[in-house]
């Protein structure tokens, strides 16, 4: 004879702060990818721009039998502009983004008030484009239009494609691109301090390029890229800036 057995009923899932259940089992919720160090990547960036510049304008001094000591200062002075020039780019960069944002927000703080109606058309148009139809895209644009604050976050994101920009990026960016670039800057030059004038531009070659290929490696991964494809692009553009300072140094010597 067999007992009819009830299956065990979970218990409900506790709601969350948002009044959503908790996740479900799956892959983790912040996935450990390279691209998702943003610090990282400026890094990465800003050291494959540093090692370009100083190497080319070392290797046409050394093509044309210049002095190890004029070498080394040109070399040193290429890497410090190429610093200040990266670091003052990029924080002004940063600060016309933040710039932009906040002009775009205040006009769509001024157009919910002027045109409800037309932004609330807009926000429907936006998520009928991801399949909400009928009344559940009706209830939705109501709940996203009742909370003012929401609204131009919903606008700004999903219409303007704008994200808020963090305050402390511009001063952040500049000195991590300014200080990997001058740190990167020192590697090509290095080698004319310590070796001799005949092997200083083989070894300067030696450590820029693989310095390049392992950047341009780390660069690629860091965009979902093939890692190799970096390499050589890494490669053939500092190859490309080296041959043009060279023929152009021949050329005025």
């Amino acid at each position: 004879m067999q007992i009819a057995t009830t299956p065990v009923q979970e218990p409900p899932s506790e709601p969350t702060r948002d009044g959503l259940p908790p996740m479900p089992p799956g892959p983790p919720h912040e996935e450990r990818h390279f691209a998702a160090l943003s610090p990282m990547r400026e890094v990465v960036a800003g050291a494959a721009q540093g090692l370009v510049l100083p190497f080319a304008v070392t290797a046409a001094l050394a093509g044309l039998g210049t002095a190890p000591v004029p070498t080394i200062l040109a070399g040193l002075a290429a890497a410090a502009g190429g610093a200040v020039a990266a670091g003052l780019g990029s924080a002004m960069a940063a600060r016309d983004a933040a710039a932009r944002y906040q002009l775009e927000r205040a006009r769509e703080e001024e157009e919910s008030h002027l045109y409800p109606d037309r932004e609330r058309w807009e926000v429907a148009a936006i998520l009928h484009r991801y399949g909400v139809r009928g009344q559940v895209l009706r209830q939705a644009v109501e709940a996203i239009a009742s909370d003012r604050r929401r609204w131009v976050d919903f606008m700004m994101r999903f219409e303007l494609d704008l994200s808020e920009p963090d305050p402390g990026r511009a001063a952040r960016s500049a000195t991590i691109l300014g200080g990997a670039q001058v740190l990167a800057g020192l590697l090509p030059v290095l080698p004319y301090m310590v070796a001799g004038p005949g092997a200083a531009l083989g070894w300067s070659a030696a450590a820029t390029f693989a310095a390049l290929a392992a950047l341009g490696g780390l660069r690629a991964r860091s965009e979902d890229l093939p890692p190799l494809r970096g390499a050589l692009q890494a490669l053939a553009i500092g190859g490309l800036a080296a041959v043009a300072a060279w023929l152009l140094a021949a050329t005025l010597g």
